[in-house]
């Protein structure tokens, strides 16, 4: 796992750019610095990922909330295994569907329900339909390739939903990160293993792991 944090942000927009930034710079330098090893790749294991991959170089990424993402999957002709319903988390086929709904361009979805994410993501204050400023990368034959969101900063906030979780001892040292000095504040996390399979265009994760992991290979 990657993992970026940014302070002084109050925006879900900053995060968005890094992670959009992110994935573009490191894809063109893997291409300029190790031509021969996706070469290899992209010549017998995924013929058609390079010409894909340089378009979406030259692209933005489509944003679309939470709402929206729930709304194209109810209205999709496809049939899930896994019903779309606000509220739910987004399964594996849904973030493909969604990928392919939008042009097979890696796309951000964000402002996911409030209860559906962790107590330290930021509360929107949005009405009824609670959400939090949290943020999903959606990448094509692979769906979620990164997570994050703005961090809650204020201290009311977090103290209100740890009582209401009935965490406030466990995360008392939390708190008080808040409590005795704090700036606004987000990150996210982008799967390392996940980018390499989606660059190079391996179909099974295992593949792509650095340290395999078989039968016999972790003795103690």
């Amino acid at each position: 796992m990657v993992e970026a944090e940014l302070s002084f942000t109050e925006s879900l927009q900053d995060i968005m750019q890094v992670m959009e930034h992110l994935f573009k710079t490191a894809t063109s330098t893997v291409f300029s610095k190790c031509p021969r090893d996706v070469e290899l790749f992209h010549k017998y294991v995924a013929p058609a990922q390079k010409g894909r991959l340089e378009q979406m170089l030259k692209n933005k990424f489509v944003t679309i909330s939470y709402n929206e993402a729930v709304e194209i999957l109810k209205q999709a002709s496809q049939t899930f295994t896994f019903k779309p319903e606000w509220g739910c988390d987004l399964q594996t086929e849904h973030e493909k569907y969604l990928v392919k709904h939008c042009g097979e361009v890696p796309v951000f979805v964000i402002n996911y329900p409030y209860d559906l994410k962790p107590f330290y993501m930021r509360d929107n204050e949005d009405g009824p339909q609670r959400t939090v400023a949290a943020v999903d990368l959606l990448v094509p034959e692979i769906g979620e390739l990164c997570g994050g969101s703005l961090r809650e900063e204020r201290l009311p906030f977090l103290e209100s939903r740890l009582q209401r979780l009935g965490l406030t001892d466990s995360y008392q040292w939390y708190l008080d990160l808040r409590k005795f000095g704090s700036v606004p504040h987000g990150g996210f996390g982008m799967g390392f293993e996940r980018y390499l399979q989606y660059i190079l265009g391996v179909d099974n994760i295992k593949d792509v792991i650095p340290f395999p992991r078989f039968p016999h290979s972790c003795l103690l």
